[in-house]
């Protein structure tokens, strides 16, 4: 389910409830129970869609555990609201009885308040601040000349494994792939100095023996060479994060600023591409129903799209309306009209979906679906998988 990205910047109060369950159930049907039984007690003002929608109710994170038929586990629900609907809240999801086909019971663990902690934790770090600024003396003029003077030192730059690297990258746990040798020096301005630069768009062997061993994140620049790199270090790299620069620019002309803020935002691999999928045991009874067939126009335009992460928007004649990013896919679906189809090389999200249904879309096609705690009915989402088999690009 998602939410607000400042949510966590605004929490006061974390509600933790426990919940058995008589039988096995998973995630959704948790978070299915949580909406679909408070829904309607106390109006709009207080309806948790309403709320994660206008992020005053952030994630509703679940944790569990099944064992000999019995679930159970753990709710999380962050809050911004005053203690009276927090209260509110917390008693209405201890009222739900039932998750999935099975009876259940939910107790409340705690309602924490998150703003304690953090005044604790500032406390604790003026403290810290005031005892380093008295107790440690002031740095002499030739400490000062000296420190200024470094600043127009180049930076260093040392060769690891005939490739230039900076000069932590041996030494550190976690290492940054950039593209040349003027990525590592503008990096190094930073104090950033566990990178290597891959110096090509064919990946080499230093750089796939050091992903095995070290937390590795790829910073790419953002054009189509820093495509072709990602790409490539997709099928024969183990990465495991990757940030990019703004679109049409490279990480060697990144401000310091810009380069804090690409790093803080890299995402994990995994939400890039589709996991193997997990095998889901069949009676044998019941005969594997064929695959779904689908007008040809949609099967090839997903074919076009793999490995692209880009989305097309189609009308009823499967004519393309409109093509563009799938970072940009959600943003701007209002701006078209007469969508029906939505076919793009990414995950399936209950945000994309709830935009659809107000679009009237009625087809939604992406790489994998994530969680959804509601499905609409006037809308099939599928797979790449269900209507075409493995792709290959």
């Amino acid at each position: 389910m998602g939410t607000n990205s400042q949510f966590t910047a605004t929490t006061k109060y974390m509600i933790v409830a426990r919940f058995e369950v008589e039988g096995v159930v998973e995630k959704p049907d948790v978070i299915g129970a949580i909406f679909g039984q408070t829904e309607g007690l106390f109006g709009p003002d207080l309806d948790l869609r309403e709320l994660q929608k206008s992020g005053r109710i952030g994630r509703i994170e679940i944790q569990l555990e099944s064992k000999q038929d019995t679930t159970f586990g753990t709710i999380t629900i962050p809050s911004s609201l005053d203690k009276t609907s927090t209260a509110i809240i917390a008693a209405a999801v201890q009222s739900v009885d039932r998750i999935g086909p099975c009876l259940a019971k939910v107790s409340l663990d705690k309602v924490a308040d998150i703003r304690e902690d953090k005044r604790k934790q500032i406390l604790d770090k003026a403290k810290d601040i005031l005892r380093d600024w008295v107790i440690e003396k002031s740095p002499s003029t030739d400490e000062m000349v000296k420190e200024v003077s470094g600043v127009i030192r180049p930076a260093d730059v040392v060769e690891y494994g005939h490739l230039p690297a900076g000069p932590e990258v041996a030494s550190s746990a976690a290492i940054i792939l950039v593209e040349g040798r003027a990525d590592i020096i503008n990096l190094s301005r930073c104090g950033i100095k566990n990178t290597i630069a891959i110096e090509g768009t064919k990946i080499p062997q230093t750089i796939i023996e050091l992903c095995k061993t070290k937390e590795t994140t790829a910073f790419l620049d953002g054009d189509r060479g820093g495509d072709l790199i990602f790409k490539e270090l997709m099928q024969i790299a183990p990465v495991d994060y990757v940030a990019r620069a703004p679109l049409g620019k490279e990480v060697e002309d990144l401000t310091p600023k810009e380069i804090m803020r690409c790093l803080r935002e890299k995402v994990p691999v995994d939400a890039t591409r589709a996991p193997a999928p997990r095998p889901i045991p069949e009676p044998v009874h019941v005969p594997r129903p064929p695959p779904v067939q689908l007008p040809e126009g949609i099967v090839a335009k997903a074919r076009e799209l793999r490995g692209t992460l880009e989305g097309s928007l189609l009308d009823s004649n499967m004519v393309e309306v409109a093509k563009l990013p799938v970072s940009e896919l959600a943003g701007k679906l209002s701006e078209y009209q007469g969508v029906e189809t939505i076919v793009f090389d990414g995950v399936v999200t209950q945000r994309l979906v709830d935009l659809a249904e107000e679009r009237g879309v009625k087809m939604i096609v992406g790489d994998r679906i994530a969680e959804l705690a509601r499905r609409p009915s006037s809308i099939k989402i599928m797979t790449l998988p269900e209507i075409a088999g493995p792709i290959t690009t």
